[in-house]
């Protein structure tokens, strides 16, 4: 049974994440602690009560694809028309379509615990909201009329079709062709693979976001468009017409999030779907971007959601399950595995893992609203960079942890984790679909290395670990031996981060590429656990004021990240500096051969 950590949450959203920031600007003043605690209770308690029991379910049923459509689990129908009741997708819209104009700070922590309920549920609304924030900013005030106050309310859902067979990561081989009408519209032909919620029941219309070529486009991606087409043309009126040349082709089996419809979607068998442009010609990707950048953070938080449920799932058996005699136990019997020393090992790195994917997620979802309530052009580059920096630390690091957790919460269960009636397996096999969408985590850490060090020339990140340097002085200075070896441990890894950063930095500099797409992956983990480190000794530091158990936990968890799980850095450093010329020299086609 799932339970929302609803007081964990709300103390990192004001604590740890500067969620008081917010209130300085006119935007947020009125943001207040009732509010916050309001909004995140009653996420919780619909996580858990209306969501949470559908996991289960849902991972049985699958989406089953007869007769040209897709249905959706039992009580899936239900538990989405109570959610868009309750007004949650909506959050963070602007209020002139119908939106609550809230910050992504509360969203975030909203979707980590409608991922706990069901990540195979949570991603829906997900694309939805996605859909919604490229419209705000990128579609026409006809288009707006027309489709956000339905979007924003959920009545109709969001999709995002960038895939095709032939074009994954790399856009540049994407074929799908748009041709222009003589009334403004376009026809849109091609077809795209592994489009999530391509198509189900739980809505009236599903309103498609494609990436497409004009016949006269340049090559490569500042060709691409983006294009709206509706699976229902709407009528002048609102009302739904006829049905668009756009088809479901077929549901993918997959290993994980049975309950998500993974569809391929054909476009233009009978003359040509009917789309409108978002944006400007061959300008779609800036657009997708839009949605990418946001969908990033919340696949991360994907990966967060899935590692507190499996967490809980794994604690809940570990009481439960006797077996042998933990030391120092005396009474009659055998001991709940919980207190033998090596399953409160993996109990306490999947807790301290999962706090510190919830840290980074919030941490970036503060500095995408501060960039956004910014009073002045300085202060809106600097946290434009930071959420910029932060991004790809928070999709990939938060991912792997959501696998390495899941992964931990089966080890615990022992055989019967192998066995899918005790749940712990589908934990993992949801987990392991976020480190590969929405930009591989590879992706994440070339995108990390080779674009936002290098931001404001480097400045940026060196203010961001100088950040770092100030909360292991702040460790230090605080003399309390709870801590243990906390501050010399995180202030070592620092000086790794640093050590690092200086060799990327370098290797742009000096036209060294490969060098550094050769330490991109173990750079992003570095900086990664360095920051997840730093954030829960912060929230140990900030716990004074807070239950005596409270801050023994927190200030628990700080210290066995950074004497255990930090630790890595040094190896990843060595790493960085010393595997780029074995990598380059290794030849998989000539081995193949």
């Amino acid at each position: 049974m799932y339970r929302a950590p609803v007081d964990e949450i709300a103390f990192t959203l004001k604590h740890v994440c500067g969620l008081a920031d917010l209130r300085k600007s006119e935007r947020f003043a009125e943001l207040g602690d009732d509010l916050v605690d309001a909004i995140v209770t009653e996420a919780g308690r619909y996580a858990a009560e209306a969501v949470a029991p559908l996991n289960a379910v849902a991972d049985r049923h699958g989406t089953p694809f007869a007769g040209g459509e897709v249905t959706t689990p039992p009580g899936w129908r239900e538990a989405y028309h109570g959610w868009i009741e309750g007004g949650w997708n909506g959050l963070t819209a602007d209020p002139d379509h119908g939106g609550q104009g809230l910050p992504q700070m509360l969203s975030a922590a909203a979707m980590e615990m409608w991922n706990s309920g069901s990540m195979a549920f949570a991603i829906g609304p997900t694309l939805t909201i996605g859909a919604v924030e490229a419209m705000e900013k990128h579609a026409s005030e006809e288009l707006k009329a027309r489709y956000l106050e339905k979007l924003v309310s959920g009545e109709w859902m969001g999709t995002m079709n960038l895939t095709e067979p032939q074009a994954g990561s790399d856009l540049n081989a994407l074929k799908a062709r748009a041709e222009r009408n003589d009334d403004g519209t376009y026809r849109i032909f091609g077809q795209k693979i592994f489009i999530t919620y391509g198509d189900h029941d739980l809505t009236d219309n599903i309103v498609h976001m494609v990436l497409a070529r004009l016949p006269d486009a340049p090559a490569g991606t500042k060709g691409i468009s983006l294009f709206l087409v509706p699976k229902f043309l709407v009528n002048e009126d609102g009302s739904l017409g006829a049905r668009n040349d756009v088809r479901v082709a077929g549901v993918e089996h997959k290993m994980g999030i049975h309950g998500s419809p993974t569809c391929t979607m054909i476009y233009g068998d009978d003359g040509g779907a009917t789309g409108w442009l978002i944006g400007e010609e061959n300008r779609g990707l800036a657009c997708m971007f839009t949605m990418m950048n946001n969908a990033r953070l919340a696949v991360g938080i994907q990966g967060l959601g899935v590692a507190e449920r499996a967490y809980q799932h794994a604690l809940a058996y570990a009481l439960e399950r006797k077996q042998g005699r933990a030391p120092g136990d005396t009474g009659e019997g055998m001991s709940p595995i919980a207190r033998h020393p090596d399953i409160k090992r993996m109990l306490l790195g999947m807790k301290s893992r999962t706090q510190v994917a919830r840290a980074i997620c919030y941490a970036c979802a503060h500095a995408i609203d501060m960039a956004n309530v910014a009073a002045d052009a300085d202060g809106k580059k600097f946290w434009s960079e930071r959420a910029s920096l932060l991004t790809p630390i928070a999709k990939a690091l938060s991912t792997d942890f959501g696998v390495e957790v899941a992964s931990l919460g089966v080890q615990i269960h022992g055989g019967m984790g192998f066995i899918e009636e005790t749940g712990a397996a589908q934990h993992l096999r949801d987990a392991r679909i976020a480190p590969i969408y929405e930009g591989t985590n590879g992706i994440q850490s070339i995108d990390l290395v080779m674009r936002k060090l290098p931001l404001s020339g480097g400045d940026h990140v060196n203010g961001f670990i100088a950040e770092l340097k100030e909360i292991a002085q702040e460790i230090a200075a605080s003399n309390r031996p709870e801590f243990g070896a906390s501050a010399e441990r995180l202030s070592a890894a620092i000086g790794d981060l640093r050590d690092v950063t200086d060799y990327m930095l370098a290797a742009q500099a000096e036209g060294r590429v490969a060098d550094a797409l050769s330490g991109a992956t173990p750079y992003l983990r570095v900086a990664g656990l360095v920051l997840g480190a730093a954030l829960l000794a912060k929230g140990a530091l900030r716990s004074a004021g807070e239950p005596a158990h409270k801050l023994a936990e927190r200030t628990l968890l700080a210290r066995n990240f950074c004497e255990t799980t930090l630790g890595e850095t040094a190896g990843l450093k060595s790493d960085i500096l010393l595997s780029a010329e074995a990598i380059q020299a290794f030849d998989a086609e000539a081995l193949a051969s």
